[in-house]
């Protein structure tokens, strides 16, 4: 039985890959990746090794996580070593530690491989800093879908009260909601946003604006994106240096 290493593929720009995780690229007898793992990474793997595709885009799963789940186990009988590449990092709303419990339960040696999660890098290729002294000292990173299973809401909207930052990951589909919410429990309308798509590759794009009208300004944009509030966005006018 193989070993699964459960690999984080960095926000997109292909040098933000870790020298461990190309290590084990290069390694792999099969690679398991998704939809926000540069698909670059793969030209790094040697002759021989296997692809398979479970990605996801917008809510649409080409594989159930179960079936997922099965796959990465069933690699795990067949080859000695198993790269399961996910976007950013495996544990940060990627459903590594589910993956990891499937492998678990049935005898399967895994590792985690950190990798350079979205949250931080995408803002910071766009010039916003998710901290910034004299502005916030804290963030919350917050996934912007929930599981359809649950009767109520598992984010705690009140608590969004604070000048904290707050990055919502995968959440432009809901993005009018989010903004609507945070304006209900109290926060200004022209509280600054930022909607990044495609953050820290060449077909980036930022779109600022406040929560009243950013909805209209960045609904087009292409997925991935990120959507950030805090007053942190306004140093962008200084900060940007990437796009």
């Amino acid at each position: 039985m193989g070993r699964v290493y459960l690999t984080g593929a960095g926000p997109g720009d292909i040098e933000l890959l870790t020298v461990k995780a190309l290590r084990l690229v290069r390694e792999a007898d099969v690679i398991i990746y998704d939809r926000l793992a540069n698909p670059e990474i793969l030209k790094e793997a040697k002759d021989g090794c296997e692809f398979i595709y479970v990605g996801k885009e917008d809510s649409h799963h080409t594989l159930p996580q179960e079936e997922i789940n099965e796959i990465i186990y069933q690699s795990a009988l067949q080859y000695d070593t198993v790269v399961r590449l996910k976007g950013g990092d495996p544990l940060v709303f990627g459903r590594g530690g589910e993956e990891a419990i499937y492998l678990k339960e049935r005898g399967v040696k895994f590792e985690f491989i950190p990798g350079i999660t979205s949250a931080i890098a995408v803002p910071e290729y766009a010039g916003i800093p998710v901290t910034h002294r004299g502005v916030t000292v804290s963030f919350r990173v917050v996934t912007g879908h929930e599981s359809k299973n649950k009767s109520h809401s598992q984010i705690p909207w009140e608590n969004y009260k604070t000048d904290d930052t707050i990055i919502f990951l995968m959440g432009l589909h809901r993005l009018e909601y989010i903004c609507n919410r945070l304006i209900e429990i109290g926060k200004p309308s022209d509280y600054p946003v930022a909607v990044i798509s495609r953050g820290t590759t060449k077909d980036a794009q930022t779109v600022v604006g406040t929560l009243d009208n950013i909805y209209e300004k960045a609904k087009d944009l292409p997925t991935p994106a990120l959507i950030i509030v805090g007053q942190v966005v306004k140093l962008r006018e200084q900060l940007d240096w990437f796009e």
